[in-house]
């Protein structure tokens, strides 16, 4: 993993641990019987939190969260962000609130996140971890423990922050295991004892180093006992040198229940290896497996630190990446997600359009312009962006010098920054844009966080080709929802109206929600509908419907004979979609207003009194499903001063609610201020409705208010 900066860095560019993080993170984990924990400090310059120590597991389990931003989706930034305790009871509960860690570390443990807050100033955030036998709620008794704890640290920071004082520098802390006696009596009966067993033994210290082996272990991995002592189990026999073996021995520290798995010893030998976990490390039992399915795995290459860095980077940013949906999705992803944990201070996205380049997004950049004016700059100039964009060769450039030296000239640094990296973004073959990490001071990139790197960028493209194909069918959908809706509504003398339209947030923001006025001698008429669905079809079979409407209207049919037509239209187009449909021909001369219903919610009615009620209308079924269904209607008074209320399902309708409860709360929103301003009530009516807020369904409303005549 690449060097981070962190406050007092110590030798080697590791963030310094801190003696009064690591006593009060020990004291903590102690009071509470947690098995590990970490402490995060805010850097005072960013939005971002820095892991200063960690404790009772290795560092490297930690890897993709050495450095995350504020707005990440993990339980320390919520607790920094809300002020408050996260509690993760489970491996259920992570999988559920946390996806992204959870694809990380699938294991079942417990999780409790705290920020470590004065009244006035926020320094960073603590978390502990317990075996997944925790019971899956916090005591109260824990809870006070934990916040008094983070109370008492940021005290203590704050006086050595008021002060001046640097805090010490240290380490993190593991658990140790009990002194040696090798030179008792006892240990050597001991070691006689394990030496005599048939099958192998093995203690592994909690970065899984050998420390002990049997006579028959040695036997059994192929490599002398001498070989074998201080070095990683994973990196030190080839052949077990693969990640999923490797993740049954995090799986074991951090459940601290027994795990086991078997491996197959070329050429043809299948070994069974059992680990038994404590906070000081793992006891492994080998043995022969008698029978074994065909495993078709084969060992990854790598040593084994490195390997567990990257695999947990890539698995973590792919869990964040699916995510995201449009383009700016995913630079915001990019930007809470990459950028801190890679140490990156600015970042920009580029793609290509009819030859030339696009800034598709960027973030950190002090001076906007300094980005901005590579748009549209032709892919044939010799920049890093264009170069990576056509070639699809990552470049990485340590310094100013180094980047000015290959590309001399005003396109060759963008900013002020000191280090970039320039990573080509190929999906299905081609290549989609161009993700520039750029960095404040110079930054060198070691093969390994190279490749890191490359393997997010794949990831990135594959999702930044998603978005792009998503933005491009949103913006045909909204343009077909525009050109499908009327653009303005023309009521007759005598009759007021006001409507408005949400689609959808899922899928494509494209609905089968409809409404319209449609005027015709010598009555007019309104009708409003919903066909199933929220996508291109439902709103193309939309348009069909309405237009229906619309010519029926037209030649003077009556309301029944409208919605029969329409009904038959529906089934003679072969859809498989329904519809529902509330048609009435308006006649404010008389007062009054002919209804015909197809399965549509009833409409309500406020009258000039300020009550309020719903029109129990008789009606017919959906749209499309009966062919000689009929459509009965019903008349109703208008006087002057009313208002009908039409809309769709998705104003009343939403998960958990009753339907009922909607009504009467609509009905009373109306009753209050039934008398405002149309185009006033319309916002209202949408502001007030819970299901409306969600949009897990489109709503369509039309407001028609009865007036004087002229």
């Amino acid at each position: 993993m690449s060097d981070v900066p962190g406050p007092a860095p110590a030798a080697g560019g590791v963030p310094a641990a801190h003696p009064v993080l690591s006593l009060a993170l020990v004291s903590m984990m102690q009071e509470v019987h947690a098995h590990s924990g970490g402490v995060y400090l805010l850097r005072p310059d960013e939005p971002v939190l820095e892991l200063a120590v960690h404790a009772g597991m290795p560092r490297a389990f930690a890897a993709p969260w050495e450095r995350v931003g504020l707005s990440a989706p993990i339980p320390v930034a919520d607790a920094v962000h809300d002020r408050r305790l996260v509690w993760v009871g489970g491996e259920e509960q992570m999988a559920r609130c946390y996806p992204r860690i959870a694809v990380v570390l699938p294991y079942p443990f417990a999780l409790a996140a705290l920020p470590v807050a004065t009244e006035h100033q926020v320094y960073g955030a603590v978390f502990v971890t317990w075996p997944g036998a925790h019971p899956p709620e916090l005591s109260d008794w824990e809870r006070d423990h934990l916040w008094t704890a983070c109370e008492r640290l940021a005290v203590r920071l704050e006086r050595a922050a008021r002060e001046g004082r640097p805090l010490d520098q240290g380490a993190d802390v593991l658990s140790e295991p009990a002194s040696a006696v090798a030179d008792t009596l006892g240990s050597v009966e001991a070691t006689r004892m394990v030496s005599r067993l048939p099958y192998g033994l093995v203690s592994l210290d909690l970065h899984g180093r050998i420390g002990f082996l049997n006579t028959a272990a040695a036997e059994l991995l192929g490599k002398p006992a001498g070989e074998l002592l201080g070095t990683p189990l994973w990196g030190s026999v080839p052949w077990l040198n693969d990640p999923m073996y490797e993740d049954r021995y995090r799986g074991a520290l951090l459940s601290q229940q027994v795990m086991s798995f078997t491996a197959l010893r070329p050429p043809g030998e299948w070994l069974s290896f059992r680990m038994y976990p404590s906070t000081t490390g793992l006891s492994v039992r080998i043995s022969r497996a008698r029978a074994v399915a065909e495993m078709a795995r084969g060992p990854a290459r790598g040593d084994a630190p490195a390997r567990l860095v990257t695999i947990s980077q890539v698995l973590s940013f792919a869990g964040a990446l699916t995510e995201a949906v449009g383009v700016q999705d995913v630079v915001q992803l990019v930007w809470d997600e990459v950028a801190p944990a890679v140490g990156s201070q600015a970042m920009v996205i580029l793609g290509s359009r009819g030859g030339r380049l696009h800034v598709l997004g960027h973030r950190g950049y002090p001076d906007p312009h300094t980005v901005e004016r590579f748009h549209g700059l032709p892919l044939t100039e010799r920049t890093p962006g264009t170069h990576a964009l056509n070639s699809g060769v990552p470049a990485f450039f340590d310094s100013r010098e180094q980047l000015e030296r290959l590309y001399p000239g005003r396109h060759a640094t963008p900013d002020g920054f000191a280090a970039w990296a320039y990573l080509p973004l190929i999906a299905s073959g081609r290549p989609v844009g161009t993700c520039v990490l750029a960095y404040a001071e110079p930054h060198v990139f070691p093969a390994d966080e190279r490749a890191v790197l490359t393997s997010l960028g794949g990831l990135i493209a594959q999702a930044l080709e998603r978005a792009l194909l998503y933005d491009a069918k949103h913006r045909l959908a909204h343009g077909l929802q525009q050109a499908l809706l009327p653009n303005s509504l023309a009521p007759p003398p005598g009759i007021e109206a006001a409507a408005r339209y949400l689609p959808a947030t899922h899928g494509m923001e494209i609905g089968g929600d409809f409404y319209d006025l449609v005027p015709a001698l010598p009555l007019t008429a309104a009708v409003i509908g919903d066909v199933q669905g929220h996508n291109v079809t439902a709103a193309g079979l939309m348009g069909q419907i309405r237009t229906g409407v619309r010519a029926y209207t037209t030649v003077g049919q009556a309301p029944h004979e409208v919605m029969s037509s329409t009904n038959r239209l529906l089934i003679d187009l072969g859809t498989e979609l329904f519809a529902s449909c509330l048609y009435l021909r308006l006649d404010p001369a008389r007062g009054q207003a002919v209804m015909a219903r197809a399965g549509h919610p009833p409409p309500l009615l406020r009258r000039p009194d300020g009550q309020v009620r719903v029109l129990d209308l008789a009606g017919g079924p959906l749209l499309g499903i009966d062919p000689d269904a009929v459509y009965p209607t019903t008349e109703v008074s208008l006087a002057p001063g009313s208002v009908l209320v039409l809309y769709t399902d998705g104003l009343v309708e939403t998960p958990g609610t009753d339907i009922e409860e909607a009504l009467i709360g609509l009905a009373a929103l109306l009753s209050e201020i039934g008398d405002h301003p149309l185009e006033r009530l319309a916002d209202e009516v949408i502001r007030h409705s819970a299901a409306a807020r969600e949009r897990s369904d489109d709503v369509a409303v039309l407001l028609l208010r009865a007036c004087e005549g002229p």
